[in-house]
């Protein structure tokens, strides 16, 4: 159990946060239409795991990429943004297929995605990846590598090897039918993931996906009833509620003006990452993300130009 006065010791290692999973292209429309019927798009770098890596290292803390994209200009697109942030690229893979891309709505409520995968699902568990998680303190991922073969054997062995070496594990419960088998019961699966990590950060639609309409409170414990350790249940403008089992405490919203809200999910986790490397407690490293977020919310696209936490925490009156 987490609890919320504590903070988390990190064993000294080389690297912070390593991400696990989906590096692509979002195309967001130019203006607010959740018809579809725009016709101008602007081209971002996305993939929420690849926001967090780049969020982390603007916020003051390292961070790694193991992700899969195509050998064409996308992906030459993605890498390029990549060297530009100063990541390291070492744990990006190219293959023969085409860069995945997800068009979405600009949107001041959620955003309405449509989803086309290619490269993504195609990590695999290399040298690379073994070294780089045996190099960190905790690692994350989301629904996208978990939702098709290969990348889903790819990330539990990530998990078991995450597990025996002592990550800590954060988990994006982010189902969406879309991403998943016609024939497969993907709900199911997520579901079974739970047990096996820390952290678990659903939104309200999340929520409802996996286990259909209830109040917020009700759907966190479905989750600690599946075995989280800590549910972090995002409302929008309705803030989060959030609860280790034990205590249960809700946050409102630092949001005050919203531009986009793509990536906003990303930011939270990415100033919450990096506040408890940092060593606040897990309840001010709470606040840290819902204030990186906040600030993300003024701008369009899921990485925006952050400042340093320290800087966050100041504007905001942390």
């Amino acid at each position: 159990m987490f609890d919320l006065d504590d903070t988390i010791l990190f064993e000294d290692k080389p690297n912070d946060l390593l991400t696990v999973g989906e590096l692509l292209v979002d195309m967001i429309s130019n203006d607010y239409d959740d018809a579809f019927e725009c016709d101008g798009y602007t081209k971002f770098f996305g993939g929420s795991p690849s926001n967090i890596a780049i969020n982390v290292q603007k916020l003051g803390i390292r961070s790694h990429i193991a992700a899969a994209i195509g050998e064409d200009g996308l992906g030459t697109f993605l890498l390029n943004r990549l060297r530009m942030a100063g990541m390291d690229t070492d744990g990006i893979q190219r293959t023969d297929e085409p860069t995945s891309l997800v068009v979405v709505t600009k949107s001041k409520a959620t955003p309405i995605p449509v989803f086309y995968r290619g490269a993504d699902y195609r990590l695999t568990y290399s040298a690379s990846l073994d070294r780089a998680l045996n190099n960190s303190k905790a690692v994350h991922f989301s629904c996208w590598p978990i939702s098709k073969v290969p990348a889903r054997h790819t990330v539990e062995r990530v998990i078991e090897a995450a597990r025996q070496h002592g990550l800590l594990i954060g988990f994006d419960p982010n189902y969406h039918p879309m991403i998943w088998q016609r024939d497969e019961d993907g709900v199911a699966y997520v579901k079974s993931v739970i047990s096996k990590v820390d952290m678990v950060k659903p939104s309200e639609d999340d929520a409802e996906r996996l286990f259909g309409p209830d109040s917020p409170i009700n759907q966190v414990e479905k989750f600690l009833e599946l075995g989280a350790k800590l549910v972090i249940m995002t409302l929008g403008k309705e803030g989060a509620i959030v609860s280790n089992g034990r205590e249960t405490i809700r946050f409102h919203s630092l949001a005050t003006e919203i531009e986009d809200t793509t990536g906003a999910g990303d930011a939270f986790w990415s100033g919450f990452y990096a506040a408890l490397v940092k060593g606040y407690t897990i309840k001010k490293a709470l606040w840290l993300g819902f204030a990186v977020s906040a600030y993300k919310l003024k701008y369009r696209g899921a990485v925006v130009d952050l400042p340093s936490l320290d800087t966050i925490k100041e504007q905001f009156g942390l």
